[in-house]
């Protein structure tokens, strides 16, 4: 049994599409509880904590756990809480590049083991207008996902170009995934529906 502990439609819709069918069950951890000294270090503990509130539930399976961070002159930047806030993130990406990292931990709850890593994927956005800017976060969009945008969704259209893997992005990313089912023994492939 492969389990997503997390709430968000595009790593579902991810792993979907690459054959595998996971059972979602969210963590209800509290991001704001957490900090660390670096994004890449938050997204890891905050991927680990997810995974591991999930799977003290459980008695078998594979949890997934993840969470991404935009990280933009060192600092770290998640889901914006108002849409000013999304609008002001949005001033302040245009033109720039910045990376999304994403913590990644899978627990194998039978075994009691644990794997993790962080991908990161460096985002070069454009220069949308402040009229695009606010037509975009009227939408609602940004403020549900980390780093206030999407690539799969309306702001795409303000991504310029990525560099690494475009599924990361999204969320969650399949290689790396891949990776950590291997070290805790498992072929990827026996998991495809």
């Amino acid at each position: 049994m492969i389990v997503l502990a997390s709430a968000s439609p595009a790593r579902l819709a991810l792993l979907r599409s690459a054959g595998l069918d996971p059972k979602v069950i969210v963590s209800g951890v509290d991001e704001e509880a957490f900090s660390a000294y670096s994004p890449a270090a938050l997204s890891l503990e905050l991927a680990k904590a997810k995974a591991a509130a999930v799977a003290s539930g459980l008695d078998e399976g594979l949890v997934i756990g993840c969470d991404s961070i935009l990280e933009l002159d060192g600092r770290p930047y998640g889901k914006p809480s108002t849409p000013e806030e999304a609008a002001e993130r949005w001033r302040l990406m245009r033109g720039r590049t910045g990376r999304l990292v994403t913590g990644h931990c899978v627990i194998d709850v039978a075994a009691g083991r644990q794997v993790a890593e962080v991908a990161t994927t460096v985002v070069r956005f454009g220069q949308p207008s402040d009229e695009e800017i606010a037509a975009y976060v009227g939408t609602g969009e940004p403020l549900a996902v980390a780093g206030a945008f999407t690539l799969d969704g309306r702001g795409g259209w303000f991504v310029e170009s990525i560099e690494g893997d475009h599924g990361n992005v999204l969320g969650i990313s399949l290689p790396l995934v891949r990776e950590l089912f291997g070290e805790l023994g498992y072929a990827v492939t026996s998991f495809w529906r």
